[in-house]
């Protein structure tokens, strides 16, 4: 938990630092476009209103990366815990680190590949539940199968574990085109919303590669603490 709430600093601050700036970007197209629909006005309430909301919004992301991270930690630890002695590595460090990649991969980045970030100036309030629910069932399908196939490749040996591979990558193959597209259309501008997903990427990446390094080199030190401790 303790990884966990470190990487989640590291990966509010690293978002402070290269999303917010695109999101700016996006919000202020937002408001352009309520002024021109006429449903807000270009004053200074406006303005205010809106300063101090943001101000909210970015004074609470780096807590809420802690907070998130924490929670996300807790998981980690327990499944590195369990599969500690499967991983590959002769230390820690890289066991866990091995462990952050492959969640990474299967959590993350498979289900961004078909559901993308985007930025606020995309995207219908009205299909907002269904895009959230979209998005969670990839992850825990994705999720799940990995799990799965991992646990059929316990049962193989030497390279007959390559099939529990190969098995996983035809299975999620295959749900990614089965699953229903984005309903939304892009509607901001393709440099805006590229960029974006770009810096999401890092910023995520950030936070699986603090905590694979972290919860490793606790881990280890904590062995190597017990291990010293002489019996009695």
């Amino acid at each position: 938990m303790i990884s966990g709430a470190l990487a989640g600093l590291i990966h509010g601050t690293v978002n402070f630092a290269i999303v917010e700036p695109y999101l700016d970007q996006a919000i202020g197209i937002e408001n352009q476009n309520l002024f021109a629909s006429g449903e807000e006005e270009d004053t200074q309430e406006f303005w205010v209103e809106y300063e101090g909301y943001r101000m909210w919004q970015k004074s609470g992301q780096i807590l809420a990366g802690v907070i998130l991270g924490t929670s996300i930690g807790a998981l980690f630890g327990i499944v590195f815990a369990l599969s500690r002695n499967s991983l590959p590595g002769n230390h820690d460090v890289k066991k866990s680190l091995v462990l952050a990649g492959v969640m990474w991969f299967t959590l993350y980045l498979i289900p961004f590949l078909k559901y993308p970030a985007n930025p606020p100036t995309v995207g219908d309030t009205e299909t907002v539940v269904l895009r959230a629910i979209l998005y969670l069932s990839f992850i825990a399908i994705s999720g799940f199968g990995a799990l799965a196939f991992y646990k059929l490749s316990k049962k193989f040996k030497n390279n007959k574990k390559l099939v529990s591979l190969i098995g996983y990558g035809v299975f999620i193959t295959a749900v990614f085109f089965a699953m229903p597209e984005n309903p939304d259309e892009i509607n901001a501008p393709m440099t805006l919303v590229n960029e974006f997903r770009l810096m999401s990427v890092l910023g995520v990446s950030s936070f699986w590669i603090s905590i694979g390094f972290l919860l490793g080199l606790f881990w280890n030190r904590f062995e190597s603490h017990k291990e010293s401790i002489p019996y009695t």
